[in-house]
């Protein structure tokens, strides 16, 4: 039961933090499939399968590292040159995605409740400069408790709509492709594109994560799993939006459009939750973007975070829709290359890892006979054998051992 649950907590972590604001008001999904029409729902389920198998990969190559930060892996499995390449990216990534939710802030007030878009975007300004100044890890587990309820919301949109629109394929089909616009050329692009952006986004807490797990066969199956449920969640979604689209297909926040038609008490609710979402997502961008600038001199943090948020704040009156048609696009083809380097890292890596997962539920079994005074020579020597043959310094292994850790 041990291993399960925590297989599940990773699996949700994974989901947390691949799950953003962009995805939760609909507008990434109605550009990267919607617009496509029928073929982008075959999109999303091509998106879901790549995401499941780089969410394995990511979680475990993390655990067999033990990472502790994403730049520690990509030195170890890429080029010096393609690992500054990713770094930068991820970045980038962390920038342009901070400066998107203050636009989505904007908008989520404005279609809500009418208001100018500069008051959301001031609004979110002002709580994330504040908060950046707090305990980030007690803010963002707070605002992290925000994430079952848009599961809910999504699930709630997906029953309704599903259950009540008129499902004509084809003319929806033809009122998807005329109504959405998109800068993507085709949808199997769109689709490897949506899974490179948001592991561009998910990629340095996914590595921490996958870090954290002593076992890469326990990280692995976890991530699958995490994978699977963010697979399920695209696909509902995707579906629900098409089967909306008529409707919908021009909103900066299709799922709030299709919640406030079931009840408008529902939408002011899920508006709320929204800008939660957009919250959490523009604090953690910025507060890591500002870590890694000033990794060097973390004296300097406070000036360096309130200069690159009040910087992306300027930057996100360009609009949320134009910057979700633009912006994520760049980032998901940057991530094709991350896409590309952890695969191949896996696959030449493979049979070392299917290895050392054994390996190190060995040496727990050991440890522990160790511990209980019951480790014969013939054992010691096994033991330091192992030891020896593992990747990971002995004593690392012997403090995941006090640490309890699952193999």
């Amino acid at each position: 039961m041990g291993k399960i649950m925590q297989i599940l907590k990773i699996a949700m972590a994974f989901v947390g933090i691949v799950v953003g604001a962009g995805f939760a008001s609909g507008q990434e999904v109605l550009q990267y499939f919607v617009a496509f029409g029928i073929q982008g729902i075959w999109g999303a389920v091509l998106s879901g399968l790549v995401m499941t198998l780089m969410a394995m990969i990511i979680l475990q190559l993390g655990s067999y590292f033990r990472a502790g930060e994403h730049g520690e892996v990509f030195k170890r499995v890429s080029h010096p040159v393609f690992s500054r390449i990713l770094d930068i990216g991820v970045v980038i990534t962390l920038f342009s995605t901070g400066f998107v939710m203050f636009a989505g802030a904007g908008s989520n007030m404005q279609q809500q409740w009418g208001l100018p878009i500069w008051v959301g975007a001031i609004i979110m300004l002002l709580l994330v400069l504040a908060a950046g100044m707090l305990d980030v890890d007690k803010v963002t587990a707070v605002i992290g408790a925000i994430t079952p309820f848009i599961l809910a919301f999504i699930l709630i949109a997906s029953v309704y709509t599903l259950f009540t629109a008129d499902v004509d394929v084809a003319r929806l089909d033809a009122a998807a492709k005329a109504t959405v616009d998109t800068t993507l050329p085709h949808w199997t692009v769109a689709a490897v594109n949506s899974v490179g952006f948001n592991l561009m986004v998910a990629v340095s807490m996914a590595i921490v994560i996958g870090g954290s797990m002593f076992n890469p066969r326990w990280a692995g199956i976890g991530g699958m799993v995490g994978g699977l449920l963010y697979s399920l969640m695209l696909l509902v979604s995707a579906l629900t939006l098409f089967a909306a689209v008529e409707s919908v297909g021009t909103d900066a926040l299709p799922m709030l459009t299709i919640i406030n038609q079931l009840n408008p008490w529902l939408g002011q609710a899920m508006a709320v939750v929204i800008y939660g979402m957009i919250f959490n997502t523009a604090l953690g961008m910025f507060y890591a973007l500002g870590k890694r600038l000033t990794a060097k001199n973390p004296d300097r943090f406070r000036v360096v975070y309130i200069g690159v948020t009040i910087i992306g704040f300027v930057l996100s009156f360009i609009g949320f829709q134009t910057l979700v048609a633009y912006v994520y696009p760049v980032l998901g083809y940057i991530g094709l290359l991350l896409i590309a380097v952890m695969t191949w890292a896996w696959f030449r890596g493979h049979s070392q890892i299917r290895a050392e997962s054994g390996r190190r539920a060995r040496l727990m079994v050991l440890l522990g006979l160790r511990a209980g005074g019951k480790m014969a020579p013939r054992e010691e020597a096994e033991f330091k054998a192992e030891v020896e043959a593992s990747n990971l310094p002995r004593e690392e292994i012997e403090r995941a051992h006090r640490e309890g850790h699952e193999v």
